[in-house]
């Protein structure tokens, strides 16, 4: 997804290294043994406000059992995503607070984006844990597993529909839009080229993003991006969507009435964006011998 960061509507959705699960994932796994450590990524979440809108980005876009350098330079990526090293910060702290590496990198984001969403003023929900991190990524299956920020929405559709994610899911975890920053040469063609968006919101966006220089120029997503709230819907209702795929949600078709709902019902999405975010941390997680624990999230332990 170019940079799912910075400037993706979907989940990165990239099947390497996993398995069939071989035992449940538990909201109380580490509660008995090492009950230090979700407390421990909470601090570090709260600690920093600026942490909050990277790492709820990265664990939306990113099967966090993955290893980080497929996936920071996968086409579009480069130089754009900017959550690694608070996952890093993360890992150190649970790893000096357990006394060891006891807790998979796939765990930790998972816990971290859900406490960085509660910070931001966004819902909570059960987070299943017990993953395990994978030994291997490779590059090109990153390049052609990652949806275009130019899809229609039956390219979204279909692209979810093969991870067993469906509609609903497309649409609340599009949401995490309402966190985060685009490059201006992802959103440059859809606010020079595009008839579905409104021209007072064009007219903004050309004014930091020329139609030639300027790339790495950012926008938001919406009005309020570092708030997790229902802007993004509202803002795609009144056709200011930033990319190409973010306005395919309403633009006519199947998804339209769900755009409309969230765009009014925060209730609506925070329940199907905590469901849809439990149900994209399930897909193939290694669990039990699968696997590693890594000490370092960037690389496999060799």
């Amino acid at each position: 997804m170019a940079s799912p960061t910075h400037f993706l509507v979907v989940v990165v959705l990239l099947l390497l290294g996993v398995a069939t699960t071989a035992f449940s994932l538990s909201p109380n796994f580490y509660d008995k043994v090492y009950p230090q450590a979700l407390p421990a990524i909470r601090k570090v979440v709260e600690a920093d406000g600026s942490l909050f809108t990277s790492v709820v980005m990265v664990h939306s876009f990113w099967i966090p059992h993955l290893l980080s350098k497929p996936r920071k330079n996968a086409r579009g990526n480069l130089n754009s995503v900017r959550g690694f090293e608070v996952v890093d910060q993360i890992k150190a702290e649970v790893d000096r607070v357990c006394g060891r590496p006891v807790v998979s990198c796939a765990d930790i984001l998972a816990v971290a984006a859900r406490d960085s969403v509660v910070a931001l003023g966004g819902p909570t929900w059960k987070v299943r844990l017990g993953r395990r991190d994978s030994t291997r990524a490779r590059l090109d299956l990153a390049n052609t597993e990652l949806p275009s920020p130019s899809l229609d929405l039956p390219g979204l559709l279909n692209n979810f529909r093969k991870q067993g994610l469906n509609r609903r899911d497309l649409v609340a975890l599009s949401g995490a839009h309402t966190l985060g920053v685009s490059r201006c040469s992802i959103f440059r063609n859809r606010i020079y080229n595009a008839t579905n968006i409104d021209p007072a919101f064009a007219k903004q966006r050309r004014a930091t993003c020329p139609r030639t220089g300027g790339n790495t120029n950012l926008a938001p997503f919406d009005s309020t991006p570092a708030h997790f709230d229902t802007t993004y819907f509202q803002d795609l209702v009144n056709q200011r969507g930033l990319l190409t795929s973010d306005q395919a949600l309403f633009n006519g078709g199947s998804t339209d009435e769900l755009v409309k709902t969230y765009s009014s019902n925060p209730d609506a999405f925070w329940v199907d964006f905590g469901k849809a975010m439990i149900r994209m941390g399930n897909i193939k997680p290694m669990t039990g011998t699968q696997g590693q624990i890594r000490a370092n999230c960037r690389k496999v332990n060799y």
